[in-house]
C-alpha cells in the first residue's frame, strides 16, 4: 500500500465493530459455546445491553442462540456460525491491513 493511500475504513464490518459485539465475537471465537451469564461477565455489560447486541449478531447470521430450560431455569447458549467465523476472520484481516498495510503482516 502506498504511504499516502487512505485507509479503507469502509470495509470494516459495522456489525462486529461495536464494542460489545466485538467482545462477544472475540470470546466466542476462542470458546466453542458460551452461556449468557459467561458472556455478560466477560463483557461487563448489563443483561439488556448484552441481549440487544446478541440479537444484532444473530440477525446478521454471525451467532446462533439456543434457548433451553435446565432444572426449570432458562438457559441461553451462544456460538459462532460458519458465517460468523468467516466474518470474524475477515474483520481481523481488515484490521491487520489497516494497521500494517495490505499484506497485513506486522513483520513487514
Amino acid at each position: 500500500m502506498a504511504e499516502d493511500a487512505p485507509l479503507d475504513y469502509r470495509a470494516i464490518d459495522d456489525v462486529i465493530h461495536g464494542r460489545v459485539r466485538l467482545a462477544v465475537m472475540a470470546y466466542l471465537s476462542g470458546a466453542d459455546t458460551a452461556d449468557f451469564s459467561q458472556l455478560r461477565d466477560k463483557t461487563g455489560v448489563t443483561d439488556g445491553n448484552l441481549s440487544v447486541n446478541l440479537r444484532k449478531l444473530e440477525e446478521a447470521g454471525y451467532i446462533r442462540i439456543d434457548k433451553a430450560f435446565v432444572k426449570r431455569r432458562p438457559q441461553t447458549r451462544c456460538s459462532l456460525t460458519d458465517a460468523g467465523r468467516k466474518a470474524w476472520l475477515a474483520y481481523l484481516e481488515r484490521m491487520q491491513a489497516m494497521l500494517f498495510g495490505e499484506g497485513g503482516d506486522p513483520a513487514d
